[in-house]
């Protein structure tokens, strides 16, 4: 019997700390000094008068906030105007992308529409009075001098542009965003805004607000007419109509004679994994029993909701058994599984602040850390949008940026929905960038596409691929067959990515299952990537592509194929050395070279422009004798092609390093391969600047090295680093294959 092998560990015993090389001078300047005051002098007396007739209730502490976009040529890290704002008596407390068209910019060519960042500027209405006159004492040649001219407009922030909807006559609900003082006592603006909305009776329920980063959440009632006086309040960010959830219901459903199924005799394969469905709760009676570790209804006040009840167990039978053939006997589950409602009955009434009530118990849940797998094929009825992170987008993500969790979230069923509008993007909170964002497949088998349903991408900067994968979700031909309420396992097709996301969760568990904890839950989701196939696609469908239904492929390598799995931690503005390993005879013929990189980030949701404070800068140097004169490394090859995924803008403003997954394959010839290296960057930064006091990140690395002229590469490998490297054994006893 042929020996299987499996995925090769410790491949971080193959790193080292290297110097940093040494960093190039900055660019051309687009505007001098002078021709930057005579630009925004105008614009900054502009911004002052218009702050000065605000009422003082809209000003509390007498702070006014304005808007400083920044020349496209700038809006790198490096860039951010920290000397002027210190020097003026302002602070950045927020920014977004917006697309402007410049005067003038480094490139050649006449300046046309694009992408840049914008900042909210916080600051006393007297400091901005007085940036009319701060421009004639400024010093040319100096740091505030170079920030000066690297501004491209300022101007106030009017209440209209606070308000990214006003809804209807009938909406009485909306949901509000707004900034808080980094370094001030966060109740002030708080209270301040309270007091201010009842002045206008509108009601503020503060009880199920939200603080994530310096944004805090907080759904308000009144009147539709009252909301552009709101929005006068200067440091409101975002207000918009309260959206209702989704999930509850399946795209589509049949009725018809009941099919029966055989479920599993055995136990799970392992006891090891914590897992939680987070969705309706679970009818009285059912066969889930046996693999039902806890069930848990968070809200004890609050009755079931009957459709919510099948939509539980319909989510948590596809985490536990996958598709069930018709008739069949259904798959050995991987673990146990516990069922937490989070929903109840009033998520299918009109009552909006459900929303807010039910990210309070996800919140509950992912602050328990119990958890190592957790499934939501639930959230608002919201497509995402570029310039703002949503409440659910922003708490979820603060709570996962440790790596601990593994967590997938369904993109929602709207994918036939109105592309050019933006309807059918992937909704809100699949833009998480420490999620794992599902979309549906519409078949298992070869030839799969995506099923029409499936929410599209791409999705906002940073995370611009999105999906981040896809698994089997059912489709009008071929459903995705779940247990339905009873006590005897009988079976209801079902379609939706509330399906597919518990499905492709099942994997995950299933590596850790067969594995144990010598991969880490970062490692697994970059397993997961690495593996996953495209086919021909395009990534604003599928993103980095579908599933193997077998897992086995993605935990084994296969002849002429060796798979080491790096895991560790990066150290703020450090470089890391990651050693490629190879035979000692080296390779010959074309191979195949795949990487992909994850990374979990603590994130600034008051900064969409900057969302991720970590990121990595990765260069692959595949010869160390190939050096040109002057240079301490190698010749660099590229890798991470960008260019498939990100705008022009994106990547002059270097954003991909910002991307929490990174993943490439190149096909070269295995001669010129020659002590091979990727070299890893991590740059960390904070509310869009640099950073102060940033702290270490996980990473995990999979390396794939297809050679076809080398059957034993992986047994090559092994003897060549015996002392280093070892096979990751199986931690259970695993059914013979044929």
């Amino acid at each position: 019997m042929s020996q299987t092998n499996f995925l090769i560990g410790r491949g971080e015993l193959l790193t080292h700390d290297i110097k940093g090389p040494r960093r190039m001078p900055g660019k051309a300047e687009v505007y001098t000094l002078q021709q930057a005051i005579q630009r925004l002098t105008p614009q900054f007396d502009g911004t002052a008068k218009a702050l000065d007739v605000l009422p003082a209730d809209a000003c509390p502490g007498d702070f006014g906030v304005a808007r400083l976009t920044m020349n496209p040529s700038y809006i790198a890290r490096s860039f951010f105007p920290a000397a002027i704002l210190r020097s003026v008596g302002l602070e950045s407390v927020g920014s977004r992308t917006v697309k402007v068209t410049p005067e003038g910019w480094t490139k050649k060519s006449i300046p046309r529409e694009c992408t840049t960042t914008e900042l909210f500027v916080a600051g006393k209405r007297a400091a901005f009075r007085n940036l009319k006159a701060w421009t004639q004492q400024v010093e040319s040649g100096t740091d505030e001098a170079l920030d000066l001219a690297h501004i491209e407009r300022f101007s106030e922030f009017s209440p209209r542009e606070r308000i990214v909807d006003y809804g209807s006559d009938k909406d009485y609900f909306f949901e509000v965003g707004i900034h808080l003082l980094p370094n001030e006592d966060r109740t002030f603006v708080q209270r301040a805004f309270a007091k201010y909305a009842k002045g206008m009776e509108i009601k503020v329920h503060g009880d199920l607000s939200f603080t994530a980063g310096n944004l805090w959440f907080v759904p308000v009632e009144g009147k539709s007419e009252q909301i552009e006086k709101l929005a006068a309040f200067v440091f409101v960010r975002v207000i918009r109509p309260l959206p209702k959830l989704r999930g509850l219901r399946p795209v589509a459903r049949t009725g018809g004679i009941s099919v029966s199924c055989t479920l599993p005799a055995e136990k799970p394969l392992s006891s090891e994994p914590k897992v939680a469905i987070l969705d309706g709760g679970l009818p009285k009676e059912h066969a889930l029993t046996p693999w039902l570790g806890t069930y848990r209804v968070l809200d004890e006040k609050a009755e079931d909701d009957p459709e919510g009840l099948e939509h539980g167990l319909a989510v948590t039978s596809a985490f536990l058994f996958g598709p069930i053939q018709p008739n069949g006997i259904a798959a050995r589950p991987f673990s146990n599984v516990d069922h937490l409602r989070v929903l109840d009955k009033d998520a299918s009434t009109e009552d909006p602040l459900e929303l807010y009530r039910t990210l309070g118990l996800v919140e509950e849940v992912l602050l328990s850390r119990h958890y190592q797998f957790i499934n939501l094929s639930l959230g608002p009825d919201l497509p995402i949008e570029d310039t703002d992170v949503h409440a659910w987008t922003s708490v979820i993500d603060e709570l996962l940026g440790d790596g601990e969790t593994f967590m997938t979230v369904a993109v929602g069923n709207n994918g036939m929905m109105d592309r050019a509008s933006g309807n059918a993007r992937v909704q809100v909170p699949s833009d998480c960038v420490n999620a794992v964002a599902v979309g549906a497949a519409n078949d298992t088998e070869e030839h799969w596409a995506r099923a029409p349903y499936s929410a599209l991408g791409p999705g906002r900067s940073p995370g611009v691929v999105k999906p981040d994968l896809m698994a089997f979700g059912g489709d009008a031909n071929k459903y995705f067959h779940v247990l339905a309420p009873g006590n005897k396992p009988t079976l209801v097709p079902q379609l939706g990515t509330s399906f597919a996301s518990p499905y492709l969760l099942r994997s995950a568990v299933g590596i850790r299952s067969i594995l144990g904890t010598e991969l880490t839950t970062l490692a697994i989701k970059a397993l997961l990537v690495h593996a996953a196939d495209p086919a021909k696609h395009d990534k604003v469908e599928v993103g980095w592509g579908k599933l193997p239904e077998d897992i086995m492929s993605i935990i084994t390598c296969p002849s002429g194929v060796a798979r080491v799995v790096y895991q560790g931690e990066l150290k703020p503005g450090k470089y890391l050395r990651a050693m490629l390993p190879l035979p000692p005879s080296g390779l010959t013929g074309n191979i195949k070279l795949k990487a992909t990189f994850c990374y979990s980030s603590p994130t600034d949701p008051q900064d969409a422009a900057a969302y991720t404070r970590a990121g990595l800068e990765i260069v692959f140097r595949p010869n160390d004798a190939k050096i040109k004169d002057g240079k301490a490394n190698a010749d660099t090859k590229g890798f991470f092609d960008m260019k498939k995924f990100a705008t022009e803008e994106e990547r002059r403003a270097d954003m991909g390093k910002w991307e929490t997954v990174l993943h490439g394959e190149k096909t070269m010839r295995g001669s010129t391969l020659n002590n091979p290296v990727f070299d890893i960057h991590y740059n960390a930064r904070e509310s869009g600047g640099k950073a102060t006091g940033a702290e270490k990140i996980r990473y995990a690395l999979i390396i794939t090295v297809e050679a076809p002229k080398h059957a034993d590469l992986y047994n090559d490998i092994l003897r060549a680093y015996a002392k280093t490297l070892v096979p990751i054994q199986p931690q259970v006893s695993l059914p013979i294959r044929t």
